[in-house]
């Protein structure tokens, strides 16, 4: 079979006018990127506010692991195949970080046959999205210290900064910095440290706000760091506000691209779900639900993280629930969460199958906590043998689950009709209200507490001494009104990344906690989880390269 790119370089894509045509949408309602890609109107959601919503289909998915899920994919793919049933979709998913991209694990436009195009636009500058923000993010640090350094009008103690600077690429080095040396005219040094910039706040703003207007509120409640008497600062009292949201004001427009079927994609934000929140924009979700009968969108990682996130922090910001949710797994992702290792994983083994299948159980019960109904998407692979897809299927029957057999990878939109059917007939029914993990005014111990023993199964949490600090300084200020959004690693429903499986017994370990007050909720960093990812010993970027004639090789 041809490689992702090559699929995508073969593909017959449509002008961006015909897609946008399919929507009926206006001249007025977006502006061409180039042939194939659009940006959306920022009134756009405001003028098709009187439309009704279309059914909001969540994606989600098992721990990931080294072997592969396939949950963009089959996002993709669920899209496709839902036109091809007769069901106008739109898909909405985030754009791709090019940490992972030149890193281990990858790009995140799809792959094989369902894929969004143009993918090597998508996984690499796109539309710019994220640079402005890295560009918003570190003009804020630049305002900072050039505040202290011109006099420190705001008395901001630079012991107690907590914004950092960001780039789009993982950069372990860049951790912990110094910044300011060189004498009195190169500024006031300090110790500071970059993020990676999909877990900048201003990230989150641009992904949770409505509309301009929200996102200058937003950018002007950021808490940049505290005084020398330990009051809050924030970028409004900077007075930045206004140029933030100019250096974003085209960022804050979704981008309009296609599948390699023609269903059209809206893509924009990109936050982690293993350090952020893990959702595309809201704007783009509920664009897409104006604009389709059915808009299949994604979440990050597992249903520990992302879907937690999308249903604890995203549909409160936005007013809205989903109608069901497709969780997916694979036949070798369970066999390494049973036990197998990666190099075992092509051979028939029903013991690491019986025993991986534990992970598998703990997404279920966590979205039907939610009061979800929900589907197992089982994205097949080659090495599949048809015993062990039979096991699965007799498993998740006994169990009283949905399940639908797609190989969307290989086949497209028909690879997913059995899939598309079932997830139309399953969200027309539903009548239960979204259940929430934790109320808004539980505090915020109380918050993380059931995230950790509802969600990942945990047994309780420890703080550390810091920790325990924060949580009695964010009280005190009134930041406990907030949702809480955790970080924590993404192979694991634990915090610990070689727990795999369902683990128990174990404790989560908070070790530090960020007020994201722009953005509306409070970060909890646990275990080991960075914020600056590492590369790996042979990152991706080793293989790639573009070729004389201009065609690109090496980017998945």
């Amino acid at each position: 079979m041809k490689t992702d790119i090559e699929i995508a370089a073969a593909a017959e894509l449509k002008p961006i006018n015909e897609i946008t045509e399919m929507l009926a949408l206006t001249d007025e309602d977006w502006e061409p990127y180039g042939h194939y890609k659009a940006k959306l109107s920022d009134g756009l959601l405001e003028k098709l506010s009187e439309r009704p919503d279309g059914k909001i289909i969540l994606t989600t998915s098992i721990n990931p692991t080294p072997a592969g899920e396939g949950k963009s994919t089959v996002t993709v793919g669920l899209g496709q195949a839902l036109n091809k049933i007769g069901k106008r979709a739109v898909i909405a998913l985030r754009e791709p970080s090019l940490g992972p991209t030149m890193g281990i694990k990858g790009g995140a436009a799809g792959g094989g046959y369902s894929q969004v195009v143009p993918m090597e636009d998508i996984n690499l500058h796109f539309t710019g999205d994220i640079h402005a923000i890295t560009t918003a993010n570190n003009a804020l640090s630049a305002f900072i210290d050039n505040h202290i350094h011109q006099g420190n009008e705001l008395q901001i103690d630079p012991r107690r900064i907590v914004w950092k600077r960001v780039m789009d690429i993982n950069d372990r080095a860049l951790r912990e910095v110094i910044v300011g040396l060189g004498g009195p005219v190169k500024g006031v040094p300090r110790e500071d440290g970059f993020n990676i910039t999909v877990a900048s706040e201003i990230m989150a703003v641009l992904c949770l706000a409505n509309d301009l207007n929200d996102l200058k509120k937003r950018l002007s409640r950021i808490v940049i760091g505290y005084t020398y008497s330990k009051e809050p600062v924030t970028v409004e009292q900077l007075g930045f506000e206004g140029a933030l949201t100019l250096l974003l004001k085209d960022a804050i427009k979704p981008n309009l691209v296609q599948t390699l079927e023609n269903t059209p994609a809206i893509i924009h934000g990109g936050p982690f779900a293993n350090i952020a929140h893990g959702c595309n924009s809201l704007m783009a979700t509920k664009i897409a639900a104006k604009l389709g009968e059915f808009v299949v969108t994604e979440s990050g990682f597992g249903a520990d993280l992302g879907a937690e996130k999308f249903l604890n922090i995203k549909t409160r910001a936005g007013g809205f629930e989903p109608d069901a949710v497709v969780i997916v797994a694979t036949i070798r992702a369970l066999k390494m969460h049973g036990g197998l290792d990666k190099q075992n994983l092509q051979k028939e083994d029903f013991s690491a199958l019986e025993k991986g299948v534990a992970n598998l159980k703990k997404h279920m019960e966590t979205i039907s906590q939610f009061n979800l109904p929900f589907i197992i998407a089982l994205n097949k692979f080659p090495a599949d043998t048809q015993k062990e897809i039979d096991f699965l299927l007799g498993w998740c029957a006994d169990q009283g689950a949905e399940i639908s057999l797609v190989d969307v990878f290989s086949l497209g939109g028909d690879g997913g009709i059995d899939l598309a059917e079932k997830v139309a007939a399953m969200s027309s029914v539903r009548k239960n209200d979204l259940s929430y993990t934790y109320k808004l005014t539980d505090t915020i111990e109380e918050k993380i507490n059931k995230i950790a023993t509802k969600i990942y199964g945990a047994k309780g949490v420890e703080y550390s001494n810091k920790a325990r600090k924060q949580l009695s300084e964010m009280t005190a200020l009134g930041y406990d009104r907030f949702p809480v959004c955790m970080a924590k690693t993404q192979y694991s429903l634990s915090d610990d990344p070689t727990l795999l499986g369902r683990p128990e017994n174990f404790t989560i370990q908070v070790r530090e906690l960020h007020p994201s007050i722009g953005a509306g909720f409070i970060v909890v960093l646990t275990g080991e989880v960075m914020t600056m990812p590492g590369l790996p010993k042979k990152p991706a970027a080793l293989n790639m390269d573009v070729l004389d004639n201009g065609t690109i090789k090496g980017l998945f």
